[in-house]
């Protein structure tokens, strides 16, 4: 993953083909591709120890501690959404978050799959 300032993102209009973090003194945040998960997993333990649960909003990411708070923004669309993350992945190419049934569905993407998201710890 690189750091690149805000203004050089903004300036890259957003088109990165893999994840990219930006950082300042107030923000930072990460753009890329997210995917979701959904029944098939209903169940199945979480990195966190919890069930995993379709109707809930939450997702995986392979660095962000356990419990952290992001909002996380469909750049196709701008819908939002803040998922709680209680898993790790995702695990496949060069996605940055993987959310649950639910979330994706408020960003309208669940139908796609995938969308391009900036992903903004709530800490």
């Amino acid at each position: 993953m690189s750091r690149i300032p805000v203004a050089a993102l903004i300036a890259a209009g957003l088109a990165l083909a893999s994840p990219a973090v930006a950082q300042d003194s107030e923000e930072s945040f990460e753009v890329g591709v997210a995917s979701w998960y959904g029944s098939e997993f209903a169940g199945s333990i979480t990195a966190s120890g919890e069930p995993f649960r379709p109707g809930a909003l939450t997702a995986a990411h392979p660095t962000l501690p356990l419990g952290t708070e992001a909002k996380v923004v469909n750049l196709q669309n701008g819908r939002e959404v803040v998922v709680r993350i209680n898993d790790r992945g995702p695990f496949h190419g060069d996605r940055i978050i993987d959310l649950s049934e639910r979330a994706a569905r408020m960003l309208a993407m669940r139908d796609n799959g995938l969308a391009q998201v900036r992903v903004e710890p709530q800490m």
